[in-house]
């Protein structure tokens, strides 16, 4: 009797000791890329059909990929257009970050952007500096305004936004915000490179572990120059290190970030940014904001900006690859 008595409360015990959960993953399409979604979930939800609710409210609203969204009604000239939540916080994080960046972030850029062939239209053919010049005079996001009403006045009709910098990172955040909602606590959201964190990866009781990809990296085979931890947090990653454009007439080489100041798409010495903010859409802003700003202007950023980490890659004076990382980033340095 003894003995079976001790078998029974083995067997209990063993029993009772938790499983180690599952993560869940869902994967899908978003703002021309692709996300994957791991998740913890004790109640089995069906997130499928809300996660595409949230995707088609922000393109609805800040997608120039679509031709009836409020954005691209806007950039045509309709000012009667009274936008959403999602464009009122787009438009409040971007003038943010361009007050803190004196103007090296700035959403107007859009028109330079179709000019270089980074857009929705075609490039220009011819793009010199008089032409280069004419365009910049439809850039600066002092010359837009958000009135109490819901409606967008700009001082040029020719004025294209271009929210592109900010507004993944945003949806990110939205995803985010819904997974909370049904009261998922654990989950790590990845599209596009860009990241959220919620809670840790409860298989190994850790939190997230993402890794920074190299600038060598090989798209079938990535390779890593960094590990890091990332809590509670958005991560997002900019680099011209694949979005670039030859002109074929004339062999340029144009970047996909263009600095709002002078117009030109041309390379700083900075060559990635990777952001930590307390949201994916602040980070998503920063990491573009570096890239722009180059090196030096980027440090003196960093001295008066708060709740942002930052690692950098950068060319020094010999064009040497260097790299640079804030206190806080250090500490999420795993290798």
């Amino acid at each position: 009797m003894i003995r079976q008595f001790l078998i029974v409360i083995a067997l209990f015990l063993v029993s009772c000791e938790p499983e180690i959960p599952k993560a869940k993953v869902l994967q899908g399409n978003a703002f021309g890329t692709t996300y994957t979604i791991q998740y913890y979930d004790v109640h089995a939800s069906k997130l499928e059909q809300g996660i595409d609710s949230v995707l088609l409210a922000v393109n609805r609203s800040v997608n120039t990929y679509i031709p009836t969204s409020d954005i691209s009604k806007i950039n045509r000239g309709d000012s009667t257009v009274i936008v959403d939540g999602i464009f009122r916080e787009v438009f409040e994080i971007s003038a943010a970050v361009f007050k803190n960046s004196n103007g090296y972030f700035d959403p107007t850029i859009g028109v330079l952007r179709n000019a270089y062939g980074f857009g929705d239209t075609a490039p220009i053919k011819y793009l010199d500096s008089v032409v280069l010049d004419s365009l910049r005079k439809y850039v600066g996001f002092e010359k837009v305004t958000l009135s109490p009403s819901g409606t967008i006045q700009k001082k040029f009709p020719e004025i294209y936004f271009d929210f592109n910098a900010v507004a993944k990172g945003y949806g990110i955040d939205q995803l985010g915000i819904y997974l909370e909602q049904q009261g998922i606590t654990d989950y790590l959201i990845e599209l596009g490179g860009e990241l959220r964190s919620k809670g840790k990866n409860l298989e190994k009781n850790k939190s997230w572990v993402v890794g920074l990809e190299s600038l060598d990296s090989d798209l079938e085979q990535r390779s890593f120059d960094r590990i890091v931890e990332i809590s509670n947090e958005g991560m997002a990653t900019s680099g011209n290190y694949r979005k670039f454009r030859i002109d074929s007439m004339t062999g340029k080489k144009y970047v996909h970030t263009i600095n709002p100041l002078n117009g030109k798409a041309e390379e700083s010495n900075v060559t990635s940014a990777t952001v930590f903010a307390s949201t994916c859409a602040v980070a998503d802003a920063y990491a573009t904001t570096f890239m722009a700003m180059g090196y030096e202007r980027s440090l003196e950023l960093l001295e008066r900006l708060q709740g942002v980490e930052v690692y950098l890659t950068y060319l020094d004076e010999n064009h040497e690859p260097q790299w640079y990382a804030t206190s806080g980033f250090k500490k999420k340095m795993l290798e």
